[in-house]
């Protein structure tokens, strides 16, 4: 049994990966949703397996060059931040992944071993929908405890906020964001050709599932995720027919939402919209309530402000949620912006590397993924998280840390692969 497991795994492994952490890779792919724990136990050996006997150095693959800089930069921010122990705790979120950027890219070097992951991110989700729906549905609360406490699962009853999905997570925006992550592939799942009725069925059936939960959220962010993957995945060739039905499906929804429309039309849009979406869409049902100090502009000005004051290294990690107190006397964490975040914790130079890289990986994997459908749901992955971490800043929940970079080296790969195809035709 074990034999035929282990040979099941190492189907479509990577020429140039280690075998042994391929199967650890793709197990802790499962696991990774539910446990960051047993999945970290598991990616810290393939990625170990994955650096070793590689062709090319980290050093020498210019890809790599954004990430030496700013590691460079963020630790000698560390030595003038505002709370040294804070800066040095938070070199946590970024250092380890500019590693596993270039470890996991054997893993992913392949259409088939992207596939095969993006399908095993799609397997480890269903704990996520299960427990989520069940949270809401049938009263599910945490904790619960397995391995003798070494998995808990926190689940907060009726959700985290009060009536909003959040299942495993911490609270329902970052459960949106996973689910919206995994959605263009779960989607591409669903319509890869050559599946029989029986799996196209179990497939429907996580997608109708992974759908709701996304809606259940409430997340403003999570819903556009579901338009947006849509015609990315489907590809240019569903746009003549695609693109008109998702328009015509939108129009009552702006008509509910947008400020400024006649009553005449608004009244029959709200009627057709239900108003748990249109009330969350246009924020009614917080209008009046929520202090300047409390919205995303007021937290995307400071931000510049702090930004424009310590420019170069900036002010070191989880600074933002020490000085937003002491000048507005609101509590946020963050800023609800991936590159202001960086830049007042790290610097200009050092978010303009990092988001430059992300940057350029989607803009040149775009041509390289057009023909396959998993590669271009791979790609639509990516570019949902960048959306995502525009207003929000789900990054710092360590799952979606780890598979966001999982993503970036499998386009880092894709790119990798086109490169070494157009030398073979030349």
């Amino acid at each position: 049994m074990t034999a035929r497991l282990y040979a099941w795994l190492r189907g479509d492994c990577p020429a140039a990966a280690s075998p042994w952490g391929w199967c650890l890779f793709q197990l802790g792919l499962l696991l990774l949703p539910s446990s960051v724990l047993l999945a970290s136990l598991l990616f810290v050996p393939a990625l170990v397996l994955g650096s070793l006997h590689r062709e090319c150095a980290y050093w020498r693959d210019c890809w790599n060059w954004p990430l030496l800089v700013a590691g460079a930069l963020m630790l000698l921010g560390c030595f003038s931040a505002l709370r040294v122990d804070l800066a040095w705790a938070g070199l946590a979120n970024w250092l380890p992944f500019f590693w596993g950027f270039w470890g996991f890219q054997p893993y992913v070097a392949g259409a088939g071993a992207r596939c095969r992951a993006a399908l095993w991110m799609v397997a480890g989700t269903v704990p996520v929908v299960v427990t989520g729906l069940g949270q809401l549905w049938l009263g599910w609360q945490g904790p619960w405890q397995s391995l003798g406490g070494l998995v808990i699962w926190f689940m907060a009853p009726g959700g985290e906020p009060e009536g909003r999905l959040s299942g495993l997570f911490d609270y329902a925006n970052i459960a949106a964001a996973w689910l919206a992550l995994v959605w263009p592939l779960m989607l591409a799942a669903l319509v890869q050709p050559g599946l029989d009725r029986r799996r196209r069925s179990v497939v429907l059936i996580l997608a109708v599932a992974l759908v709701t939960a996304l809606v259940l959220t409430e997340s403003r962010n999570g819903w556009g995720a579901l338009v947006l993957a849509v015609p990315l995945v489907l590809g240019p060739v569903s746009w003549p027919w695609l693109l008109p039905l998702l328009a015509l499906g939108l129009i009552p929804v702006l008509l509910a939402v947008l400020p400024g429309v006649p009553e005449l039309l608004q009244d029959p849009a709200r009627a057709l919209v239900p108003e748990s979406v249109w009330s969350r869409l246009s924020d009614s049902r917080y209008a009046g309530e929520r202090a300047l100090a409390s919205t995303r502009l007021s937290q995307w000005g400071l931000a510049l402000q702090l930004i424009a004051e310590r420019p170069w290294l900036g002010w070191g990690a989880a600074a933002f949620s020490v000085l937003y107190p002491l000048r507005t006397g609101k509590w946020h964490g963050h800023s609800h912006n991936l590159p202001l975040e960086l830049a007042v914790s790290s610097g200009v130079p050092v978010a303009l590397a990092l988001v430059g890289l992300v940057l350029a990986l989607l803009i040149v994997s775009l041509r390289c993924s057009r023909k396959s459908l998993f590669d271009r749901a791979w790609w639509a992955a990516v570019l949902v998280l960048v959306v995502l971490h525009g207003t929000d800043m789900p990054f710092f929940d360590s799952r979606l840390n780890l598979a966001g970079w999982i993503l970036l080296a499998g386009l880092r790969s894709l790119i990798r692969q086109t490169e070494t195809a157009a030398v073979s035709r030349g």
